[in-house]
């Protein structure tokens, strides 16, 4: 078992979790974490919008958990899981990297927002990067 990997996956499912806690606990969530006073108005305002956009990376991050469980634990195979652990890996470095950019331009979000999503993301990408590294020739 690849505790890095396991540590990846885990990380991404309670990212997941957070982003249903978004759509059940509505605008303060929202508020909490950043993602905008526009989103957390929809909310309010009942629109769907901010539910079905946190519920699509919600459902992404569901599946590199998945993905990163699979590859960590070898107990069940997903297809492709180099080409797709490594796509992972990169997603969360280059939006850790790019994000830390926006910071002074927070386009909708709050620059907490990106500071603090970014290190999250870069730490999980690294992660990754360890975590899949080591497990490559079982891949």
């Amino acid at each position: 078992m690849n505790t890095f990997l396991v540590a990846a996956g885990t990380l991404s499912a309670i990212a997941a979790l957070m982003h249903v806690g978004c759509i059940v606990f509505g605008a303060s969530w929202y508020r909490f974490f950043g993602a905008g006073e526009k989103m957390a108005l929809l909310a309010e305002q009942k629109s769907i919008k901010p539910a079905l956009i946190t519920s699509g990376i919600g459902a992404i991050l569901s599946v590199w958990a998945l993905y990163a469980f699979s590859a960590a634990t070898l107990s069940f195979a997903l297809p492709y899981p180099r080409i797709v652990l490594v796509l992972i890996t990169l997603v969360y470095l280059v939006r850790g990297l790019a994000g830390l950019l926006l910071i002074k331009k927070p386009m909708g979000n709050t620059p907490r927002f990106w500071l603090w999503s970014s290190v999250i993301c870069l730490l999980i990408g690294l992660i990754h990067l360890v975590g899949l590294s080591q497990q490559w020739p079982n891949l």
